[in-house]
């Protein structure tokens, strides 16, 4: 006899993910036939909006797309642009941007691991509860948090919606007793945030195991960021003007959010897919401590995200610790520039993956049409898929209560930015 369950179960808010929308699933006789994740949110427009404007001011417009990861919006648009102008911005200004980066990834990072993800792995319902059980391993997430942010104030001048990038390269070039300061809170951080990975490594993490194709930039000598060609695990290795040749957006009819696929198949972005493409490009301090984990990367399992982005903190704070103890001040921060029509994309690697943007401009450079393409969007078939998997792994006989939290843990284990990737949670099970 067959049978299917039809129970609706509405929560406004997916909790601790950033967006809203709603998980609809159909079951017949213990099995999901159908899965969606809708996305409901009005798209924003921004792509529109830009049409029109000069390029200079691109990078301050896209920087309002999310507030947790402006650097990335605006490194995408100017390496974008430049590349459409033909501009080197020279060495300072490439390890400057490096820089910034680091501290977008620290902030990022820390806030998704402690008010995010670790109260699924710890058995509380918020940070609030987390902070009364594990008060000093919160107050450390805080303070990596709060170093991130004073390193994108160092060359953004404030932390949220940064405004000191420029195409060609900043506006404004630290000073030394300013780069000095930093250096002494980078240095006091490192062993906290190599705790940190120990930390997580240590949660009692669920074991499961998916096929899924990891795509991440790659770099000849550096653990990618802000440059590279985009590669995966199944052959990929493109430039970031080919990426339209190898990667489709979607529109489907349950959800708002764009789909993007690879080749037709949906694909992993983020600090997972990073670190499994590019252990060999981790600096040598950062592989002896995660050659010392009980976990063994490269790794299948989602649940293991946590651990990577406690990592790439390591990686940040390092990074920026090497680049800023050999920095001199410039004699001018930026390149001028000299506009001319023509097309450019650009690639960097956001916290939750890659962002790929391509404009067009007129002779006086004036934005004709552009293109962003986030990484929740690259992300999107996979967590479905991920869902799919891990609902049926965890037992649809279970109450509604238990099927929400468990498939909201999948889904914050991705990150996403819901906002981000409409151009979360409501359980409703049919």
């Amino acid at each position: 006899m067959t049978e299917s369950r039809h129970i609706p179960v509405k929560v406004p808010v997916l909790a601790r993910v950033e967006g809203e929308g709603t998980l609809e699933l159909r079951v017949r006789d213990g099995v999901i036939e159908d899965l969606r994740l809708r996305i409901f949110e009005p798209p924003r427009m921004f792509e529109k909006l830009l049409e029109g404007r000069d390029y200079a001011e691109v990078p301050d417009m896209v920087a309002r797309i999310c507030g947790i990861c402006p650097v990335a919006y605006q490194m995408s648009a100017v390496h974008a642009i430049e590349s459409l102008f033909g501009v080197e911005p020279g060495p300072w200004v490439r390890a400057m941007r490096r820089v910034f980066y680091c501290g977008e990834w620290i902030q990022s990072h820390s806030l998704h691991i402690h008010m995010l993800a670790a109260p699924d792995f710890l058995g509380c319902s918020s940070v609030v509860e987390m902070a009364g059980k594990y008060a000093p391993e919160v107050r450390r997430g805080l303070k990596l948090q709060a170093l991130g942010n004073d390193i994108i104030r160092l060359l953004g001048a404030r932390s949220v919606h940064p405004v000191g990038a420029r195409v060609g390269g900043f506006h404004r070039a630290p000073k030394p007793e300013e780069v000095s300061a930093l250096l002494e809170k980078l240095h006091a951080a490192l062993p906290e945030a190599e705790a940190l990975v120990r930390w997580t490594a240590a949660f009692d993490l669920p074991s499961q195991e998916q096929d899924f194709t990891c795509v991440s930039l790659r770099h000849p000598r550096e653990y990618p960021m802000n440059a590279g060609r985009l590669v995966s695990d199944h052959g990929l290795d493109i430039s970031a003007d080919q990426f339209e040749a190898y990667f489709t957006e979607q529109q489907l009819p349950h959800s708002t959010a764009l789909h993007c696929r690879l080749d037709g198949k949906p694909y992993l972005v983020g600090p997972l897919a990073r670190l499994n493409l590019n252990l060999d490009r981790l600096p040598d301090p950062v592989r002896t401590l995660v050659d010392g984990l009980p976990i063994r990367f490269p790794s299948r399992n989602m649940h293991h995200s946590v651990v990577a982005r406690a990592i790439e903190i390591v990686v940040a704070i390092r990074v920026a610790i090497n680049l800023l103890e050999s920095c001199q001040e410039p004699q001018r921060p930026y390149v001028e520039i000299r506009p001319r029509a023509g097309s450019g994309a650009g690639c960097t690697e956001a916290p939750r993956g890659l962002l790929w943007h391509r404009y067009e401009t007129d002779a006086h450079g004036k934005i004709v049409r552009a293109r962003i393409v986030p990484p929740t969007s690259q992300n999107q078939s996979r967590i479905e898929d991920d869902l799919r998997q891990s609902l049926q792994d965890f037992g649809l006989n279970q109450d509604e209560a238990a099927l929400r939290h468990f498939g909201e843990r999948v889904i914050r284990n991705y990150d996403p930015c819901i906002s981000c990737a409409t151009h979360f949670l409501e359980l409703r099970i049919t």
